[in-house]
């Protein structure tokens, strides 16, 4: 097991051992060259809790530099005296308690109480002291959620003791066994932003990926794949790998781990991850970066943004600019190994063709883009690996031809290829269609179970999200009810016809840094009234990434981001605002797009298809809840009458939302 702190005692021998020799095992654990700053910090902890125990009989464990490998930090000091869980956070010298310091708290607490097994029906209190603070929370009354998580609590050196001890006396609970607690299993579910910032600094999935007994997990299929890479580079040999997952599985986290742990510049090795969704490619790009720069800060050293871009520009990249590059150099590409994120969605012939003549002006282009990037690959003369992540159900745009592309392709023009399939890729929801069928003669082929991510970690509160919504797209009634039942005390949704009344719920259900922020529909044309005009494009970098305090930021609640802006991603909490372009019906859903000054019906099934999904794609967004907001219509309006809305409000009703 992974030592996940820096010092650990009893509170009896922590008081009785001297500050120096706890001080030197601080030191020790450190990975890092240690700032005066720090070690003076250490310090003042070390005395100020040595204080708090020479007047009373507390027994209990306390740790330092706790680890929280999903957030990439660490917890100051952890207190388990009685029944009680402390999370401390210190700031030293400080005078005022700010509202990002209040929010890191929480996290730390939250992040406990969600995916530390032991915590999960612990009393968990977390403490903010800003030691130089004039206040404190002393006198305030303390406030337990329906989690037992109590609400941050603000001390400063001097009534942090009486803190405590109010803490103890005025709650119950069973008394914490400190050594069933410290071997409690860590099983995170962080979101993709989380992932890539903690596998790039060096973390592995099992720190901060869960995984359950009897599941197919992220690990087994990281493994596969990296033995199949292996396998190829050994015998020179080029292979393709489908792998599947439902929405939320974490097959955007397998394809960052192998792009991260397939880089040897010292073997000429090199990987690269590749998207085609732009909003995922900047934010990961985005983050990474400042979080480069951020820990280089925390080390000691100083790094220029521009140059933590550039590397993590190495490894991710957008696929189109991955295709235009291997236009302009017919030579090998760089890399042996190119993972393709939401292959479903590559462009078949037509749409390459065209887009190729018109905004590329190449106009002998003759390929889709999946027989584009695999000859591009095939320019190796050892060895070479593709790895297509394949979701279902995701396919947005016009020309996103599914699977079947790929496999055409293979079979059609690379015979020496060898395939490893999920045996999911069967399932009609991947989009592979007949073509799967054509695999039977094929000989280089091997079905692999470890290729398929069956559970989805995007909702940590509750796994059968992706299927109720389903169940609803499907207009399975009974089973979007009987699936709900099952969910409703882990993850709540509710639905309102009052756009204030649902920002008011998704307010006060998040807490710390908890990310919420609006959704609605590419051709939610008629929200306007509403505040929420979807022609006005968002900057995804600054909506998902920025601060409480931007107005750039989801935060705010003012600018609704579309499909296209969020699929990949994922927030705790979204606010789902439902147009009239997505309507129940008698016959099921109708699908309408607004032109002009008035609705005109979608009849084309392609163009049906890509509006379910994108509703599919809003829908599966969240990862704690979510408030449904159907605008009741206003009858002086032609293109918002009550008739496109209520029937979809009554039959989310009628599967058991509540009513706000």
């Amino acid at each position: 097991m992974l030592k996940r702190y820096f010092y650990s005692d009893s509170i009896e021998i922590f008081c009785q051992k001297p500050d120096m020799e706890i001080l030197g095992e601080l030191s020790s654990n450190n990975l890092f060259a240690l700032e005066q700053t720090q070690r003076d910090s250490w310090e003042t902890q070390i005395k100020l809790i040595k204080g708090l125990f020479h007047s009373t009989a507390y027994s209990g464990q306390i740790f330092f530099e706790y680890s929280i490998p999903r957030l990439g930090k660490r917890i100051d000091v952890l207190l388990i005296i009685d029944h009680v869980l402390f999370v401390i956070e210190f700031k030293v010298n400080e005078t005022n308690f700010h509202n990002h310091a209040i929010d890191q708290v929480w996290d730390y607490a939250l992040d406990l109480k969600n995916f530390h097994e032991s915590s999960h029906h612990c009393l968990v209190a977390p403490l903010l002291v800003s030691t130089h603070a004039r206040n404190s929370d002393l006198d305030k009354p303390i406030t337990i959620r329906e989690d037992n998580l109590i609400d941050p609590i603000c001390s400063n050196s001097n009534s942090l003791k009486e803190i405590i001890d109010k803490v103890i006396s005025t709650s119950i609970g069973n008394n914490i066994d400190s050594l069933q607690w410290a071997a409690g299993r860590y099983r995170p579910t962080p979101t993709i932003v989380e992932a890539a910032k903690a596998l790039y600094s060096g973390h592995s999935v099992e720190e901060i990926a869960r995984s359950d007994a009897g599941e197919i997990n992220l690990n087994k299929t990281s493994n596969s794949i990296a033995n199949i890479i292996s396998w190829a580079h050994d015998h020179s040999k080029k292979a393709i790998c489908f792998v599947t997952g439902v929405p939320g599985a974490g097959k955007t986290l397998v394809g960052l781990k192998i792009a991260i742990n397939h880089i040897n510049k010292d073997d000429n090795l090199y990987s690269v991850y590749l998207s085609g969704n732009g909003p995922l490619v900047n934010i990961l790009h985005e983050a990474l970066a400042r979080d480069k720069v951020q820990r280089a800060i925390d080390e000691g050293n100083k790094l220029k943004k521009n140059q933590a871009m550039s590397e993590v520009k190495m490894f991710i990249q957008n696929v189109h600019h991955f295709r235009d590059d291997c236009l302009r150099d017919l030579k090998p590409p760089l890399e042996h190994v190119a993972i393709f994120d939401e292959a479903q969605r590559a462009w078949n012939k037509e749409q390459t063709i065209k887009f190729m003549a018109t905004k590329k002006g190449v106009s002998n282009f003759t390929s889709s883009e999946p027989e584009f990037l695999i000859s591009c690959l095939n320019r190796h003369d050892d060895w070479a690996v593709i790895v297509c992540l394949v979701g279902g159900g995701q396919e947005i745009n016009t020309g996103e031809v599914g699977i079947s592309e790929w496999i055409k392709s293979i079979l059609n023009s690379n015979p020496d290829w060898h395939i490893f399939i999920s045996p999911q890729l069967n399932d009609s929801e991947y989009g592979a269609g007949q073509v799967i069928n054509q695999l039977e003669h094929f000989q280089n082929k091997k079905y692999l179970n470890d290729l398929h991510l069956n559970v989805s970690m995007r909702s940590f509160r509750a796994e059968n999200v992706s299927h109720l919504v389903k169940s609803i797209l499907d207009v399975d009634r009974q089973s979007a009810i009987e699936t709900y039942r099952e969910i409703s005390d882990k993850y709540p949704i509710a639905i309102t016809r009052n756009l204030n009344k649902a920002k008011k719920w998704i307010r006060s259900k998040a807490r710390g840094s908890e990310r919420y922020g609006l959704v609605a529909s590419s051709k939610a044309q008629r929200l306007k009234p509403h505040s929420i005009d979807i022609r006005v494009e968002i900057n995804p970098v600054h909506w998902f990434l920025n601060e409480k305090n931007d107005v750039r930021s989801s935060y705010f609640l003012e600018d609704a981001a579309t499909e296209f802006d969020v699929q990949g991603l994922e927030l705790d909490w979204t606010c789902v605002t439902w147009d009239g372009d997505f309507r129940k019906s008698t016959l099921g859903w109708s699908h309408w797009s607004f032109r002009g000054d008035e609705w005109a019906k979608i009849h084309k099934i392609e163009i049906q298809q890509y509006q379910l999904n994108a509703y599919r794609v809003l829908l599966t967004r969240a990862r704690q809840g979510m408030v449904i907001f159907i605008p009741e219509g206003d009858p002086e309006d032609h293109t918002r009458k009550a008739e496109y809305y209520d029937p979809t409000f009554q039959y989310l009703a009628e599967i058991g939302f509540p009513v706000i």
